[in-house]
Formats: C-alpha cells, structure tokens, sequence
C-alpha cells in the first residue's frame, strides 16, 4: 500500500465513523486494562515526581474522592510512595479535558462507533473553574463529585436505557451550525444534548426534585457537551489508527509538561516535544505568571476536525480565548493546508458549508510549518486552584519533525 493509498483509507475511516452514546459505566468495570489502585490522566505518559502543579493537585483529590486518603497531606504521601500506578487515558481507549485525572469509581460515557465496533470513554463534565480537571481537590470539588457518581450518573444510565443511544455525530454537526466548535464553546452541544434526553429524563422512576436537580446542573454547565464530543472524537480516531504507511495524526495530547502526538502508521509511540504556553484571556486577578504550560487530551477535538479547527463556526469563541471574527475563519483557513480532506459530516455555514479540514497529514505540518490550531482552557500553575483563563497555543516543532524521521527510518529503508 502506498502513502496515499494509506492516508485515503483513514481518512474514509474518519468520515464514515458513526460514533453513538450508549451508556454509562465506571473506569473500573469498564474501561479496559485498568489496574488496583490505577489514576490515569492526559497523554502523554508522566511520572509522579514530573507531573505539573494542576495534574498533581487532581491525582490528590482522587485518591481522597476514592476514600485512600483522608486529607492532602496523606494523599501527596500515597502518590509519592509508588503505590499509585499512573497511566494515560489513551492508553485506555478514553481521553480526559484537562488534567484528564480519572480514578476507578468514578462515572464514563461509553461511546461507541458502529461503523467499526470500538469504544471510548469519558469521565463526565463537573463544570468550570474550581474543579478537579482544572487541578481542585478542597472539599467542594469531592461532594461534587460524590454527587455525580450518586445521583448524576445513574440517573443519565437509566434515561440511556430509554433512549437506546444517541447519535454523537449529528448532535456534533447540528452544533457547529448553531455556532459551537465542541472544545471551548458547548453552548449549543449541551442544549442539544438536553433537549434530546430530557423526555427519557422525565420516564425514568427517579422522583422530581433529583431529576430536576439533574437537568438543573446541565443547564447550568455549558461545558458539558465537551465530555460528549471528545469520547466521540476518540471513536473516531482510533478507528484510523494503526494504518500501515499512514502518515495520518491520530491524537495529539498534552500533561502540563510535554506536548504528544501519534502517527497512524507509526504504532502507539508518543512524539513529544515541551508544553508551551497559552496565549490568552484570564480571569479577573490572574496573569500570564499564574499560568501552567498547555495541559488536557482535549485536543482530540482538533485531531478529529473540530474544536480549533472548526472556529470559523463558532466566532463568538474568540470572546472566551482571544483574537477578532477574522482570526477565527483565518485559523479554520490554515487548516486545510495541513490536512488531507473536507469533513463530509462537520460544515461550516460562514464557509459556505464548506467541510472542516479533516485528516492532519504530519508531513505537511513539517513542510509547511504551519502547526494545528488549538483552543483550550488555563489552569492555575499551583495544585488546588482550578481554572483561570482560556486561549490559544502552537505545539511544538519537536512532535512533528521526530514523527516525519521515524516514519522515514519505518518505511523507506
């Protein structure tokens, strides 16, 4: 097969996905590989003592949320005696916004695409600011996840099995029409996403104070579709991967620390290169000094033709991360220099319907030099604070050039 040959097929596998939500598990019952006592967090692979401040502020309150610790102090000494295994969501067939921190109690959405059998999966979305993704762990941020596991996610499984599943990729398109991108702005995606369970909601044999507890936290939580769209994505992904002779990105991540990416035909070996730092808008009392470097496997979204990608669809978004109207078509334009096709599934009305670019080629971001556009939120540098701001950030060089000479030395020997 050759490169082009390659490069067409995942690209076929990418457009035919049909990535659906059928349901809610745990990571432990159903995530595979995980291991007792096993934290995962966003890619790439991290030890303890390299982790940043957010990513370690999340690893503790998961092990207090898990009932291993008792306070921060025990949970710190836990994590740093080794009797905690650290591995990447990815790893796992999931992906997680931010720190990407899941423990084995808590809930996922198992999302799976019928058009080529596999699975992902996706802690649930816990809102804005001082949450555990964003590096929290005070007290709030456990009772509010205690709530998800007890009341959230049982009561969204039971309107699940009512509805059957739902359809993720048609939830994503119809979003970006009503002016989402599905990374950062999820207005849209959430609203569609009540509307549509919001009838099995009301079947379900939970009383109405829990049910309305539960539609109440949607509503109030633009985000929530985010953890929606990026299992999606990584249905999505995954379907592509392992294309011999593929030079087709099939996830780009990031720990706080390095920044990674993996190649279709190059297997499952990271190429990193350094986190960098966000360029953008922060809340009232925070700076650029209080800033940690690029974090979350969120960036699925643009792997898979959204998120940044799609901005020119959603131009309100440069009110949350920066820039002008212009900057967000200007960065969607860029896109199709890098990439191999036109989404059949994702289009963007100010682009006259025109397909978002789909199908990152590697070659091309070294032969360019033009690197994907990412949008993302900001976590506080320090463990325990949370989220502070949104913008934009450029990947390193390093990813991508060392991934165009390991696939040099994979198949033109």
């Amino acid at each position: 097969m050759s490169i082009a040959e390659a490069n067409q097929e995942a690209v076929e596998r990418i457009q035919s996905a049909e990535p659906e939500l059928i349901g809610i598990g745990t990571v432990e019952d159903d995530l595979p590989d995980i291991e007792d006592k096993m934290i995962l967090h966003a890619a790439p692979p991290v030890d303890w003592e390299d982790m940043c401040g957010p990513m370690r502020g999340a690893v503790i309150g998961a092990i207090i949320y898990e009932g291993w610790a008792e306070d921060q102090k025990e949970a710190e000494a836990m994590a740093d005696s080794g009797e905690i295994k650290f591995d990447p969501c990815h790893h796992h067939q999931a992906v997680g916004p931010m720190t990407g921190v899941a423990s084995p109690s808590m809930p996922v959405w198992i999302v799976e695409n019928k058009a080529y059998g596999n699975r992902a999966y996706c802690t649930l979305n816990e809102g804005l600011g001082r949450v555990l993704r964003f590096g929290a762990n005070g007290e709030e941020v456990i009772e509010n996840l205690k709530w998800m596991e007890k009341t959230l996610a049982p009561v969204l499984d039971e309107a699940l099995e009512k509805a059957g599943s739902i359809d993720l990729m048609n939830m994503t398109s119809q979003a970006l029409h009503m002016g989402d991108e599905v990374h950062n702005r999820n207005k849209a995606g959430t609203s569609l996403f009540i509307r549509e369970i919001a009838t099995y909601l009301m079947n379900t044999d939970y009383d109405r104070e829990t049910i309305s507890s539960v539609l109440e936290f949607m509503r109030d939580n633009e985000h929530f579709y985010l953890n929606l769209s990026m299992p999606a994505s990584k249905a999505t992904m995954d379907a592509a991967h392992g294309i011999e002779e593929s030079t087709v990105i099939t996830a780009m991540a990031r720990n706080g620390v390095e920044f990674g990416i993996r190649v279709s035909g190059l297997g499952d070996e990271w190429f990193t290169g350094p986190a960098q730092v966000i360029d953008g808008l922060f809340f009232p009392g925070y700076s650029q000094e209080d800033a940690n470097r690029d974090i979350g496997d969120s960036t699925i979204s643009e792997t898979a033709a959204v998120g940044g990608f799609a901005m020119a669809a959603a131009p309100a978004i440069v009110g949350f991360v920066g820039g002008d109207v212009n900057d967000a078509m200007d960065f969607t334009e860029d896109m199709y220099e890098i990439t191999l096709a036109e989404n059949d599934n994702y289009n963007i009305p100010y682009l006259d319907f025109r397909g978002t670019p789909t199908g990152i080629d590697v070659r091309k971001v070294v032969e360019t030099g033009i690197k994907p556009t990412i949008n993302t939120g900001i976590a506080h540098k320090e463990p325990g604070v949370g989220q502070i701001g949104a913008g934009l950030v450029d990947p390193p060089d390093e990813c991508f050039e060392d991934a165009v000479r390991a696939f040099v030395s994979e198949y033109k020997q």
